[in-house]
């Protein structure tokens, strides 16, 4: 019997590959295209058009220095056919990477049926068997909402919208928002309670202000129906409000889990649809794993590709445990703003009885999702070292790579860290800058690992450089 993977995206993909690596044969089942929604209608995608969306934002800001002339003309249509022309390419890069590393891929629709799966007529039992399905964009409960779209639709436009309203406050509706008014549309954001709460005040106004600022957001703002073009809502003054335009869901994900509904208890799946799973990507039933998105909590690529190499691990007998301290997460807009905090996670209803590196216990009931999804609760569960006292410093952002120009207008982005000054350890750090995505991932790890910030200034960045951060540590 062999190992079979079902869902191709990011945790299934990479776990394929992991457990060919370790000498397993593989089954890689998948019902659309490879790549998951990363690839085929999220990141991947948001990434090509911000960068569509940085050029055009950058030579506005050229010309209104008298530096060029002229305007640009960009076709959506021609972008959107070279996005998919792309995908294409690493769909036929990520199949061969697969195959050659032991994994035979099938596609088609899978169904769970006791301990074998069926595909395209076919029936295979298994060793070992690993749910990474994914999810899909939340739909709420909001009259005519089918005349919403959502990132599944993106590349079915057939040109820019003129008018964009954007349902959510999270760093998708941010992403999207940062598109599409660089684009040329009129976007409002509607925002039930706070916009981007995941960041400091002050990193949120620079964000709002510099980064956005042709963008209307409305926080605390109740939507009550959509329009073929446009959004009914109820303001935080309690005023009804029509606002014109198409509109755009930004509201979450689903867990796509039906899948084993017949196979686990209802029990077992979280209020949201989420199954559950242990600290080692295992179900309560011992051969049967989930990963990515499919078990809820951090929605983020590479948190989905660790679980999916961390399970095929535990599949493949070499038993290891997640952790998810020191997660680093960005914002891809006009610059990039990223972050990460040293979060602990903790569950007064983890039950640790027997629990041991064995694949085949049951009896450990660490909820990891439902960890995760408490982060904006403010429970007792997640943390932040509470009970220590911490000192922040705020620092500008200097000139550099895509910075230089920016002095001129007071645009270079900025840096705010917090750290705990007795035992010399960074807690938390968030870059506005070209070059934040790569230094904050390495930051991350040093905080994971508990290096002192006395030995920050031992980094050596690469030059030239547009943050300062890692020298300003040993002073600070």
């Amino acid at each position: 019997m062999k190992n079979i993977i079902i869902g191709a995206g990011p945790a299934g993909r990479l776990a394929g590959l992991e457990l060919g690596r370790l000498g397993e044969e593989v089954i890689l089942i998948e019902k659309n295209k490879l790549g998951g929604t990363c690839l085929n209608e999220g990141c991947m995608v948001v990434c090509a058009l911000t960068d569509i969306a940085r050029f055009l934002n950058d030579s506005t800001h050229y010309k209104s220095l008298s530096l060029i002339r002229g305007d640009i003309e960009f076709s959506y249509e021609e972008i959107v056919k070279k996005i998919k022309k792309t995908q294409e390419i690493i769909h036929k890069i990520d199949h061969a990477e697969n195959t050659s590393n032991n994994n035979e891929i099938i596609y088609g629709e899978a169904e769970i049926n006791d301990n074998e799966v069926k595909v395209n007529g076919e029936s295979f039992n298994y060793k070992n068997l690993l749910v990474a399905t994914g999810a899909n964009p939340h739909i709420p409960n909001i009259k005519g909402v089918e005349y919403s779209i959502n990132n599944k639709d993106i590349l079915k436009l057939k040109k820019v919208p003129e008018r964009l309203n954007i349902l959510g406050g999270s760093i998708i509706a941010a992403e999207i928002s940062n598109i599409y008014s660089s684009l040329g549309s009129e976007v409002n954001v509607i925002a039930r309670s706070e916009f981007l709460k995941e960041l400091d005040p002050e990193i949120k106004e620079y964000v709002v202000k510099k980064l956005l600022k042709n963008v209307k957001i409305h926080e605390k703002t109740e939507p009550l129906e959509i329009q073929k073009n446009k959004t009914i809502a109820k303001n935080k003054d309690e005023k009804i409000i029509e606002i014109e335009g198409l509109t755009f869901l930004a509201t979450g994900r689903s867990p796509n889990s039906k899948i084993l509904k017949n196979i686990l208890e209802s029990s077992q799946f979280d209020r949201k649809g989420a199954i559950k799973v242990n600290e080692m990507m295992q179900t309560n039933v011992k051969n049967i794993y989930a990963a990515g998105d499919v078990i809820g909590g951090l929605n983020l690529t590479p948190v989905a590709r660790m679980q999916g190499i961390l399970a095929a691990r535990n599949m493949a007998g070499y038993f290891n445990k997640i952790d998810y301290n020191c997660i680093p997460q960005s914002i891809r807009l006009e610059m990039d703003v990223s972050f990460v905090k040293n979060i602990e996670y903790k569950n007064s209803k983890i039950n640790t009885k027997n629990n041991t590196n064995n694949p085949n216990n049951t009896n450990n009931t660490n909820n990891i999702n439902n960890i995760n999804n408490n982060i904006d609760n403010n429970t007792n569960n997640v943390y932040v070292n509470n009970n220590e006292k911490l000192n922040e410093v705020l620092v500008p952002g200097s000139a550099g790579p895509r910075a230089f120009w920016k002095v001129l207008t007071n645009e270079t982005g900025m840096t705010k860290a917090s750290f705990n000054s007795e035992k010399g350890l960074l807690e938390s750090i968030t870059a506005i800058s070209p070059s934040s995505v790569n230094d904050i991932a390495y930051l991350s790890y040093l905080m994971r690992i508990g290096e002192n910030i006395e030995n920050f200034d031992e980094f050596i960045e690469i030059h030239p450089s547009t943050d300062v951060f890692f020298q300003i540590m040993k002073y600070i």
